[in-house]
């Protein structure tokens, strides 16, 4: 009966050291595995299933980096886009050495919150994991002919251009360069709102110097990403003056 009732006793010890030891592995598993592990958990949805998932949701999607703002206090925002539809993501948590790997055309996969912010729709509170892929970077797609209309809102966060559209305004944050540029477009009597983002496109790039230097009538071709506040609000990446 003794020697029954040690058994038991080390069984027991034996138990509690076991289910103590994978507690502690729990609480020392690095962020990054955790996150991966999150991230494997929920399906990948295809774009149209992340479009018609409601906001608020716990989302899953992959597609390739086609750029990023300023990487910051382990967070970098991305412009990400598939063969279907192009994504938001916003203040992606990252270290500083994967940011340096987010270069166009990598793949990720991404989990966090569908949100919606002034009509942009977004990922947010997200955590990601490469995925090894051949490199996809979009063509930016002519959606001139657009401007105006309800389908304009399907192209949202994509790589797209507009050509001959002619300068109507500039403005600057704080009234001088150095923070974002306000550029105001005509196009067929009227007027649309776009933005030279300086955490995409600082004021040593060649878009933002040129930014600076148009004037009200200018003709221009422009190049971005058609990011959405309350309407369009295209952030710029490349500006072609007319001759």
């Amino acid at each position: 009966m003794k020697k029954l009732i040690s058994l038991l006793l080390i069984l027991c010890f034996v138990l509690t050291f076991a289910a103590c030891g994978e507690e502690a592995a729990n609480q020392e598993k690095p962020a990054t595995e955790a996150a991966t592990e999150a991230t494997t958990e929920l399906a990948v949805m295809s774009y149209a299933e992340y479009m018609a998932a409601e906001v608020d949701t716990l989302v899953c999607i992959e597609a390739y980096v086609q750029a990023t703002q300023s990487w910051w206090d382990n967070k970098i925002t991305v412009y990400a886009q598939d063969q279907d539809g192009a994504y938001f993501i916003y203040e992606l948590a990252c270290s500083e050495e994967d940011a340096a790997k987010m270069v166009p055309g990598t793949k990720i996969r991404v989990t966090g919150d569908k949100a919606e912010w002034s009509g942009e729709i977004e990922i947010m509170n997200a955590t990601f994991q490469f995925v090894e892929a051949e490199p996809f970077i979009a063509e930016a797609e002519d959606v001139t002919a657009l401007l105006g209309t309800d389908e304009i809102a399907a192209k949202q966060n994509m790589k797209v251009k507009f050509t001959g559209l002619t300068v109507e305004k500039i403005a600057y944050t704080n009234d001088e360069p150095g923070d974002d540029i306000y550029v105001t477009l005509g196009y067929n009597g009227a007027s649309y709102d776009f933005c030279v983002e300086r955490y995409r496109t600082d004021p040593e790039t060649e878009v933002y110097k040129t930014a600076c230097e148009l004037k009200e009538g200018d003709v221009v071709d422009v190049e971005g990403f058609l990011y959405w506040y309350e309407g369009i609000n295209p952030h710029i990446t490349a500006i072609t003056v007319a001759q």
